[in-house]
């Protein structure tokens, strides 16, 4: 695996059938951690049937983990909708990935470690407008695709070196 991905579902607080189809491991409005259907397996290389379909021609390599949130949420001028973005939600997600970079050995860097809406940016792959993230609504005084991004990545940095031991466990897709 190369990099993981971040999402938001733009659903409820809990994981949908959908959702579980599209991504590796989901995180609910409380930090309840969910396995998506796929394992990461079918997305380390060339896409296998059955892998989680999370990025717009960028799933190969790619590990995905989404937030469950932000239903009807709208860009400008900035709503949340009715289930946005949790604290709860973003520390579970951050400790989720600092996990999956160690058990890899993903280098954390804007291209390894980013969200949805910083593939177009960083990796030049076109997203048709995928916007998540570009606001924290549990932190108003970060916006945009880099600020957000540089917030994950700097969160995720810190819970590999301040956890050792991460409550996730990878299991099937060891192998």
């Amino acid at each position: 695996m190369r990099r993981v991905i971040c999402h938001w579902t733009a659903g409820s607080h809990s994981a949908g059938d959908t959702d579980k189809d599209a991504y590796h491991i989901l995180v609910e409005g409380n930090g309840r951690l969910v396995r998506g259907r796929p394992s990461i397996a079918l997305n380390s290389g060339r896409v296998k049937p059955g892998y989680a379909a999370h990025t717009l021609n960028c799933n190969g390599g790619s590990i995905g983990v989404s937030l469950c949130c932000m239903a009807g949420a709208e860009e400008r001028p900035f709503d949340a909708g009715r289930y946005p973005m949790t604290r709860a939600q973003w520390d579970a997600m951050t400790a989720v990935v600092a996990e999956l970079c160690k058990y890899y050995r993903i280098k954390v860097t804007p291209k390894t470690v980013l969200s949805h809406a910083e593939v177009e940016s960083n990796l030049g792959i076109e997203q048709r407008g995928k916007w998540d993230f570009t606001r924290l609504p549990f932190d108003p005084t970060i916006s945009g695709a880099s600020g957000c991004g540089e917030r994950l990545r700097r969160d995720v940095t810190a819970a590999m070196s301040s956890t050792p031991n991460l409550p996730v466990r990878i299991g099937r897709d060891a192998v």
